[in-house]
C-alpha cells in the first residue's frame, strides 16, 4: 500500500490551515474551531442525512478538565467569556472525543489537543457531530468483541480486505472498482466463514463509528479527488495499530461508504436494523458472494512476495507470548476484582485486545463505578466478557491501591477485602 502520508499529500493541499494554539484551548482559538464546524454543518443543511448536525460544543483540557463551550449549558454552570462559555468539566464526568450528557445538555465533545492539519480536524469534527445526532437516525448499535481480529487469520484477511479497497478507491473506471471491490468482499466473506461471529460484530462497529468517519469525510472534505484520497489514506493509517479490534471500522467505514456513493448513491436510505455495507456493496455491484472466491490467486495478487504473511506469522508468535503474560498475570496470579454495575469506560480503542474467550484486556483505561476510580496507562487491566468485572495484577505486597501500571482511588466507604481465591483482593460497599 502506498505511503499513507504521500496519499494525504493532495488531501493536504487543497486545505487551509487551522489557527490554533498547541497549549490550552483559549476562547479564540475554540471559537474557530466552533466556527469551522458551524460552517461545515451549515454547508451540509441537513443533506446527507436528512438532519442537521449543527448543536453544542465544548472542548476540554484533560490537564484541568477546563471547558471551553459554544453555547450556555441549560444547567447554568458555564459562564460567558466573550463568545464562548467557560468552566470546569467534573471529575465523574467521562472526557473522550464523543457525545456526552452534562449540565442538562447534549454536547458534541473534544479532547484538546485537536488535529493541526486542517483535513483531518475538519474530519474529525464532523465525525463527532455525527455522533450527537446518531441515535436520532436510528443508527446506534450495541458493540460487540471483534477478537477474532486479533488472530493471525483475521488480520490477514483483513489487510488484504483493505488492500483491495484501496485500490476501489483509487480506481477510475467501473471495471476496475468492481473487480477489486469483488476481491474485498471475497477476503471478508472468508473471514466470516472462519469466525461465524465476525459478520455481526463488525457489521455493527462499521455503523457505530465506520459511518461517523465516513460522515466526517464526506462532508468534511469539499471534493471528491480529497475524500477519496482520505479514504485510502485511513486505509493506511491504521496498519501500525497495536490492535484492529475496534479500529478497523474507522478505516473500512469511509472506503465502504464512499465506494457505495459511486455504486448507489441512495444507500444511505436502506440502512436497516441488520445492514451490512458490505453487502450492500455487492448488491450495488451485482457481486455473488456465494461464488467460489479462488482465494489463493486472490491472495498473490495484493500480497505478491508473501511479506505481509510473513509479518503476521511474527507478530502472531509475540501475540502468544504475550497472551501467556497475560493470563499467568490476570487470570492465574493474584489479582485485584472489581465489580462493576454503573461503568463507565475511557480508553484507546487501538491499544485493545482479546484475551482468549476471557475478555478484553485494556492497556489504556480510565474505568468508573460505584466504588470509584481504576487508571490505567501502560498497565494491563481485563475487562470480562460478560462486564461484570475488571481484574488487574496485584504486586507482591502490595496495598491494593496500586500495581504495575495502574492506580485505584476509593469513594469513602468502600474498602478492600479478600477476594474468592487466596490472594485476590476485591471490594467492599460501605455500610447502608
Amino acid at each position: 500500500m502506498p505511503s499513507p502520508r504521500l496519499l494525504l499529500l493532495p488531501v493536504l493541499l487543497l486545505a487551509t490551515h487551522a489557527p490554533m494554539a498547541r497549549a490550552a484551548p483559549d476562547p479564540e482559538s475554540a471559537a474557530w474551531v466552533f466556527g469551522e464546524a458551524r460552517r461545515l454543518c451549515e454547508a451540509d443543511g441537513g443533506a446527507l442525512w436528512g438532519r442537521s448536525l449543527c448543536g453544542p460544543m465544548m472542548i476540554v483540557d484533560p490537564a484541568d478538565r477546563g471547558i471551553v463551550a459554544s453555547e450556555a449549558d441549560a444547567g447554568g454552570v458555564l459562564v460567558a467569556a466573550g463568545a464562548v462559555y467557560t468552566g470546569t468539566l467534573p471529575r465523574e464526568a467521562m472526557l473522550a472525543n464523543t457525545a456526552t450528557e452534562w449540565s442538562g445538555t447534549r454536547w458534541t465533545q473534544l479532547v484538546w489537543p485537536l488535529p493541526q492539519e486542517p483535513a483531518l480536524l475538519r474530519a474529525m469534527l464532523v465525525h463527532e457531530l455525527f455522533h450527537r445526532i446518531q441515535a436520532g437516525l436510528g443508527l446506534d448499535r450495541s458493540e460487540a468483541g471483534n477478537r477474532h481480529l486479533d488472530t493471525q487469520h483475521g488480520r490477514y484477511l483483513l489487510q488484504l480486505e483493505w488492500r483491495a479497497l484501496a485500490r476501489a478507491l483509487m480506481a477510475d473506471d467501473t471495471t476496475a472498482l468492481r473487480s477489486h471491490a469483488a476481491d474485498a468482499l471475497a477476503f471478508r466473506e472468508a473471514r466470516r466463514r472462519l469466525f461465524p461471529a465476525a459478520a455481526r460484530e463488525e457489521a455493527q462497529l462499521e455503523i457505530n463509528e465506520g459511518l461517523a468517519e465516513y460522515t466526517g469525510v464526506r462532508i468534511g472534505l469539499a471534493h471528491d479527488e480529497q475524500r477519496r484520497a482520505y479514504g485510502v489514506y485511513a486505509l493506511a493509517r491504521f496498519l501500525d495499530a497495536p490492535s484492529f479490534v475496534r479500529s478497523f471500522a474507522y478505516a473500512s467505514g469511509p472506503a465502504y461508504g464512499l465506494l457505495l456513493d459511486r455504486a448507489n448513491p441512495g444507500w444511505r436510505g436502506q440502512l436497516g436494523a441488520e445492514a451490512d455495507l458490505g453487502r450492500m456493496l455487492a448488491t450495488a455491484l451485482d457481486i455473488d458472494l456465494d461464488a467460489a472466491p479462488g482465494l489463493a490467486a486472490r491472495e498473490r495478487r495484493y500480497d505478491p512476495d508473501g511479506q505481509l504473511q510473513a509479518a503476521e506469522d511474527a507478530r502472531e508468535r509475540q501475540r502468544q507470548a504475550r497472551l501467556s503474560a497475560w493470563r499467568r498475570d490476570l487470570v492465574e496470579g493474584p489479582a485485584l476484582v472489581l465489580p462493576l454495575q454503573a461503568t463507565g469506560f475511557q480508553f484507546n480503542p487501538q491499544t485493545l485486545a482479546a484475551l482468549d474467550g476471557i475478555g478484553t484486556v485494556y492497556p489504556v483505561l480510565r474505568l468508573t463505578d460505584r466504588w470509584g476510580e481504576l487508571q490505567v496507562d501502560g498497565g494491563a487491566a481485563l475487562v470480562h466478557a460478560d462486564r461484570k468485572r475488571a481484574v488487574v495484577a496485584l504486586p507482591p505486597g502490595g496495598d491494593g491501591l496500586r500495581g504495575e501500571g495502574w492506580t485505584l482511588s476509593l469513594k469513602p466507604g468502600w474498602k478492600l477485602v479478600p477476594g474468592e481465591r487466596k490472594g485476590d483482593l476485591t471490594l467492599s460497599a460501605p455500610a447502608p
